[in-house]
């Protein structure tokens, strides 16, 4: 788990944990990344009171981001055979995580057949009122940001034109997606040795896309467990100006990282023309994405 300034949400999270694992073996490691409130008074309250409870804090030092933090918690955990990774705003429902840990896949392959094993499960995320939050993602490209630059949201519908799966039976079964929403992510131990690190130059966003697409290059699918629920009462329609600068920066960053300057300048132009006209229409978030995206530095 990886908080900062969490104590208005992290008891939640906190109480689910038992009923969300019920069935394994776990301990709790929580990166603070220097949180200002009582987000570790909380945690270390809760851990009294679950004596039985393994909980270890590490405190970064500092805001190190979301993949530090991963990196930090990982390296004070005791063996594992996959790790729960968890933002603060998350409620685990009841059996979750043994739902989702029944399709990490330890052999040489699903079903024991050759071929890429499933090293990342995610959950069915719901949001506060129940309803379904579509958190399966396609793996970013040129065409899929133009589409939604023209098309907004409505892109996720058609398959080449959009990122976001929106199509609500595809969160009914065990799908295979090119990533997820890394609010709640189980991570096989195999899967990490093979990937390394959590790319920490990703303060926030977009860092479970490059870990998920690095695990694919790997051999280690992303998958679904439809059974398996979780709450998550954060959402990025409510993100900052300065967040949302961060998450379009970082969209445009990771494609560089995976391709060449030619088709990385055209999608830094499609991510471009999506916040030029919002930015015209005096939209304060979209105004602070183009400063950053006409930054020079954009495209090293």
């Amino acid at each position: 788990m990886v908080t900062w300034n969490s104590a208005k949400v992290i008891d939640g999270l906190l109480e689910s944990l038992r009923p969300g694992l019920d069935g394994l073996d776990w301990q709790l490691i929580v990166a603070d990344n220097d949180s200002a409130d009582d987000t570790v008074a909380r945690v270390e309250s809760w851990a009294a009171r679950n004596c039985d409870a393994v909980c270890r804090v590490v405190h970064t030092g500092g805001n190190l981001g979301y993949a530090a933090g991963i990196n930090a918690a990982l390296t004070k955990a005791d063996k594992y055979d996959a790790a729960l990774v968890l933002n603060p705003d998350i409620r685990l429902h009841e059996g979750s995580v043994r739902s989702m840990y029944e399709f990490i896949d330890d052999g040489e392959g699903t079903a024991g057949e050759p071929g890429p094993r499933t090293g990342i499960v995610v959950p069915r995320i719901v949001d506060e009122e129940g309803a379904l939050a579509y958190s399966l993602r396609r793996e970013p490209t040129l065409l899929r940001a133009l589409g939604e630059a023209t098309l907004g949201a409505r892109a996720g519908r058609f398959a080449p034109l959009g990122e976001l799966v929106m199509d609500e039976q595809a969160y009914q079964h065990p799908v295979v997606a090119d990533w997820a929403t890394g609010a709640v992510m189980l991570i096989s131990a195999a899967c990490l040795a093979a990937c390394g690190p959590w790319d920490e130059s990703f303060f926030l966003y977009s860092e479970e896309t490059e870990f998920s697409l690095r695990a694919r290059d790997r051999g280690f699918l992303t998958r679904l467990a439809p059974r398996a629920v979780a709450t998550h009462i954060g959402g990025e329609s409510r993100v900052s100006p300065e967040l949302w600068t961060l998450l379009m920066s970082n969209r445009v960053k990771l494609y560089r990282r995976r391709h060449a300057l030619a088709p990385s300048v055209a999608y830094w132009g499609a991510a471009l023309l999506r916040e030029a006209p919002r930015a015209a229409l005096g939209q304060q978030r979209s105004r602070s994405a183009v400063k950053a995206l006409l930054s020079r530095k954009m495209l090293d």
